[in-house]
């Protein structure tokens, strides 16, 4: 839904909200079409999760130990979610690539499958073909940075509030739901600042040439449709990610506790407790 209400322009069709969407996709394409793209949207996910989180674990660990800035500041923090989101968006752009095509594919009578949109594809552009669109990713990179200055922020003072309690190092359920209230939170500002790349790089990702740059995407988008434009789909957007995030960030939390606990090693520790 939200891949749709990126793709849809204003000067084709009437702004919908969230449940006219849903409509439209199930009368036009059938209730599968909620479902397009699911395939690779599974395939990417752990591998997209697994090199991001590996990357800004090792980034993190590295400026800490370098020296240059301190320990632990937003500093650090950005230049950690910079570079993990600059290497997952390199690395797997052409898996959301082929899951996006799926879900702009409006022909309800031939379903296309992975296979031939991957064919499709290559057959268009070559192996550069799958990367049309990265450029938004990268621009993007600035939601993840956003995101990550103020979690850390927010786990800080939670942190701290820990421990002038003077409770233990154990962790209970709530603590790991606060972690998700902190992970809702950030990725709703960062979200919202920065959500114009997702309908930028949702166009660019659309067949043919009207949408070639990424500032030019943005130009045309303003032109045509103004500022709703730049956020159509938002609200899904949100309704997606908020969710997400949070159990996302309390899961991630919680298995690095486990094994952490587990193994009683806090070299490769992601986050400090």
């Amino acid at each position: 839904m939200a891949i749709s209400h990126c793709g849809i322009s204003s000067t084709s069709t009437k702004s919908m909200s969230i449940i006219q969407c849903l409509r439209h996709i199930v009368q036009n394409e059938g209730p599968r079409a909620l479902f397009k793209g699911l395939g690779p949207n599974l395939v990417g996910v752990a591998p997209s999760r697994a090199i991001y989180f590996c990357t800004y674990s090792e980034t993190k660990n590295f400026l800490n130990k370098l020296g240059l800035v301190q320990p632990d500041s937003p500093q650090v923090h950005i230049m950690s979610a910079a570079s993990a989101g600059f290497v997952s968006s390199s690395i797997t752009n052409p898996i959301w690539f082929v899951k996006t095509r799926l879900q702009l594919d409006y022909n309800s009578k031939v379903k296309m499958t992975v296979r031939q949109c991957i064919q499709r594809v290559y057959a268009q552009g070559g192996i550069a073909a799958f990367y049309k669109g990265i450029t938004a990713s990268y621009f993007g990179i600035c939601e993840t940075m956003i995101h990550f200055v103020i979690y850390e922020f927010i786990k800080s003072k939670l942190i701290e509030r820990h421990n002038k309690r003077g409770a233990d190092t154990t962790k209970s359920s709530r603590d790991f739901l606060e972690f998700m209230m902190a992970g809702a939170i950030s990725k709703t500002v960062a979200s919202c600042i920065a959500y114009p790349h997702e309908v930028a790089r949702t166009r660019l990702r659309e067949e043919g040439n009207k949408y070639n740059k990424f500032w030019q995407t943005l130009h045309t988008v303003w032109k045509e449709e103004g500022r709703p434009g730049l956020y159509r789909g938002l609200a899904t957007q949100l309704v997606r990610q908020i969710p997400n995030t949070a159990i996302l960030m309390a899961t991630y939390e919680a298995v690095v506790y486990v094994l952490t606990r587990r193994f009683n090693s806090k070299s490769n520790e992601f986050y400090d407790f």
